[in-house]
């Protein structure tokens, strides 16, 4: 019996080069184009309460989310359906996630105003540029991201770190550790 080809989206999970030529591509281009209608409605609301904005969140990434979930609008995707998002966690305004590589934040993380988790990426080959490469970001429990942080593809943030406002982080952050700067580097131990 002859495995099944993989779908577009595991090839771009397993972190392959994603063509806009490949034949698959307008899969992805459907999820795009879903994103870019609810991020609108989304930003467009009058938020009157945390439910009315976490039922139109969770139609965004394609499940639902913890009650518990508070973000404040806005927000920005490229994606949305590679956003796993934990209990007690708050995502202040004005942040951008793009997710095909896949976000998971974990319980307890906060998360700053206009932080960026980018987990896409292009090729250096001046010909390939227009693909993309993703890797996971993975924010860890108790975690919390600073205003304006940035955090690049592959990325994990350890249980209980602090990612300083205005970071851009490059490599993993150990546990229980403070990074600032641009790179983020480890400034503190907690």
């Amino acid at each position: 019996m002859e495995p099944q080809p993989r779908t577009i989206f595991e090839r771009e999970l397993a972190g392959e080069v994603i063509s806009l030529d490949d034949p698959d591509y307008p899969q992805i281009y459907a999820i795009i184009r879903k994103a870019i209608r609810i991020t609108s409605e989304l930003n467009a609301m009058r938020v009157d309460d945390n439910e009315q904005v976490n039922r139109v969140f969770s139609e965004l990434i394609n499940k639902p989310v913890d009650d518990t979930f508070f973000m404040i609008p806005p927000f920005y995707t490229d994606f949305g359906h590679n956003i796993h998002i934990g209990k007690n966690v708050f995502v202040n305004h004005a942040c951008t996630f793009m997710d095909r590589g896949g976000i998971v934040l974990e319980d307890n993380v906060l998360v700053g105003p206009k932080v960026n988790l980018i987990t896409s990426n292009h090729p250096t080959e001046a010909g390939q540029r227009r693909s993309t490469i993703s890797k996971p970001i993975i924010v860890k429990r108790g975690a919390w991201l600073g205003a304006n942080a940035t955090v690049m593809p592959g990325v994990t943030i350890g249980e209980n770190a602090i990612v300083g406002a205005g970071a851009v982080v490059t490599k993993d952050v150990p546990a229980n550790s403070i990074v600032a700067g641009v790179p983020a580097r480890v400034v503190k131990h907690l």
